[in-house]
């Protein structure tokens, strides 16, 4: 299929694929948000709670990089589990929140990371593996302090790699993405431009482009060049 594209994002001329779109997007993020916040995604405890956490900060209306920044300050202070979280006092969490820049919603932060660690250890023995056996996953993720709907999507648009059975996850902020880039805005045909591996790394590049309308000029500039 022909996307037809110039250097402005939404506005159309002849010359680049989807696919071109696509590969030019993965060319120019290739981190996710998680790989920033130094998350090795795998289907362990460890890193689907640090995945989850992530979800917590960027659900707020605050920049992206400020949540990358205040989740590595988390998990460098030795949060990086629920149990860890837990033990850590109100304050620690604060502190943390701050060194990476999160100020504005450290303290409500701080008190939802401190009881969402507690009801998973609680409910799920820390173990998020626990929660994907529930009978709706997504509704169970509700029950989290920090999370919503925006955060459930946040969590489960990350961990579809190793969960496929929510492949594809495009969620709504990533169609929005997808649109300014002029991509069909459909899940399943964003999935069939890439490989299967590379759609946890599609959904979140269009989420960026979605956000960073500056990104999606340069992706659509490049793909026409290609």
């Amino acid at each position: 299929m022909t996307t037809k594209t110039t250097g402005k994002a939404g506005k159309k001329t002849t010359g680049a694929t989807d696919e071109a779109v696509a590969r030019a997007l993965l060319d120019r993020q290739r981190r996710t948000y998680a790989a920033q916040a130094g998350i090795r995604l795998r289907n362990t405890p460890a890193p689907l709670y640090q995945t989850l956490v992530l979800a917590v900060l960027l659900s707020a209306p605050i920049r992206s990089g400020t949540a990358v920044a205040a989740a590595r300050a988390l998990f460098d202070a030795g949060m990086r589990t629920p149990r860890a979280m837990a033990d850590a006092s109100w304050q620690q969490r604060v502190d943390a929140l701050g060194e990476g820049g999160y100020r504005r919603y450290d303290e409500r932060t701080s008190t939802m990371l401190g009881k969402g660690a507690e009801l998973l250890l609680e409910r799920y023995g820390g173990d998020l593996r626990r929660l994907r056996e529930e009978p709706d996953p997504k509704k169970a993720l509700l029950d989290i302090p920090g999370i919503g709907p925006t955060g459930a999507d946040i969590f489960l648009r990350d961990v579809q790699g190793v969960w496929p059975e929510y492949a594809p996850y495009i969620d709504r902020k990533a169609l929005d993405g997808a649109r300014r880039l002029g991509l069909p805005a459909s899940p399943d045909r964003l999935s069939g431009l890439v490989p299967a591996r590379e759609i946890p790394r599609l959904a979140d590049g269009l989420v960026h482009a979605a956000l960073d309308k500056p990104l999606a000029d340069e992706v659509l500039t490049a793909a026409g060049a290609a």
